[in-house]
């Protein structure tokens, strides 16, 4: 049996046992999609799943990663997008607003092409057929006409009057008609609201009875992606990008350094404002050791007073070799 993607060993990263089997792109979209993913992986270094979603900062579980990248069932947007962020733009220091539009096309793609291919209802028969068209009249129990209030004695119809042959084609005619619009109503409806809910949902506006929740998301690193060489005794300018996820308005906020290292950069830097679903770019001026060495300082989001806020939250940081 082929070893699931998931495993690994969080604490270093190696695989145990065979390596997992690939899903096949050939075999349908989310397949394709999930060997994208596998492409990307490697691209970045091939990190384990637990590395991505602990040290690399993947706002979502190992196992929901591993199951992205399985293929057998489409992952969610988020899930794609942190998957791919990690990897695409924190490791290797891509463009985070080309790497969103490229990746969320694929995910469109794939969303799409799955629930034509499976989700869509095909009508077993046309409506108009006439195995599907209901039968014109009543039938008695020898297989002719049951008798009425206009038909004969016997069940049969009533003497010297002729059933009419243009009134049955034209009730023929009309439900053949209301059968098609029924099926198309029902085929095509459900297709218009799922392209309608593939796309980006706007900005969340907070409303006075909504719940205040604060929250960040950390898109990427504009400037000096982690592992850049720099030269001793230079200075330079890290930028990050971090967008309002709740519905909460920042102000009077800061990134405050949290630790001292031979690298000088300013204590704290002003955010904001932003708006809720804003993102916005923090650069803080950085001065690089006269000696050679590793550089990684931390910062958290506090306010004025400097008292943290989103506890819950890693520290951003620059990671920076001095050469």
């Amino acid at each position: 049996m082929a070893e699931s993607p998931g495993s690994q060993d969080e604490g270093t990263g190696a695989r145990r046992g065979r390596r997992p089997i690939r899903p096949d792109p050939e075999s349908g979209p989310v397949a394709l999609l999930a060997h994208r993913l596998w492409e990307l992986k490697e691209q970045a270094g091939d990190p384990s799943f637990a590395d991505m979603a602990s040290r690399l900062g993947a706002a979502a579980s190992k196992s929901s990663l591993a199951a992205a990248a399985r293929g057998s069932a489409l992952p969610s947007w988020e899930t794609t997008w942190e998957f791919v962020r990690v990897l695409a733009v924190d490791r290797l220091g891509r463009d985070p607003a080309e790497v969103r539009r490229e990746w969320r096309a694929y995910w469109e793609q794939a969303a799409n092409t799955a629930y034509a291919e499976n989700e869509a209802p095909m009508p077993e028969s046309h409506p108009s057929s006439p195995d599907s068209r209901p039968p014109a009249g009543d039938v008695g129990p020898r297989g002719g006409p049951r008798g009425g209030p206009h038909g004969g004695p016997h069940g049969g119809p009533h003497p010297g009057r002729r059933p009419s042959g243009r009134r049955t084609a034209v009730l023929a005619t009309v439900t053949g008609v209301v059968g098609i619009a029924a099926v198309l109503v029902g085929w095509v409806l459900p297709m218009i609201m799922e392209s309608a809910k593939s796309e980006p949902d706007p900005p969340a506006v907070p409303s006075p009875s909504a719940s205040p929740h604060d929250d960040s998301a950390f898109e990427g690193d504009v400037t000096y992606p982690d592992g850049t060489v720099v030269k001793g005794g230079t200075s330079f300018d890290k930028t990050w990008r971090l967008r309002n996820a709740g519905n909460v308005p920042w102000q009077g906020r800061y990134l405050t350094r949290m630790n001292d290292t031979p690298c000088k950069a300013p204590k704290r830097v002003g955010i904001g404002p932003v708006l809720p679903g804003e993102s916005v770019d923090i650069t803080v001026r950085v001065r690089a050791s006269e000696t050679p060495g590793r550089c990684k300082i931390f910062w958290k989001m506090t306010d004025e007073d400097g008292t943290p806020l989103l506890a819950a939250k890693k520290p951003i940081f620059l990671d920076v070799t001095v050469a």
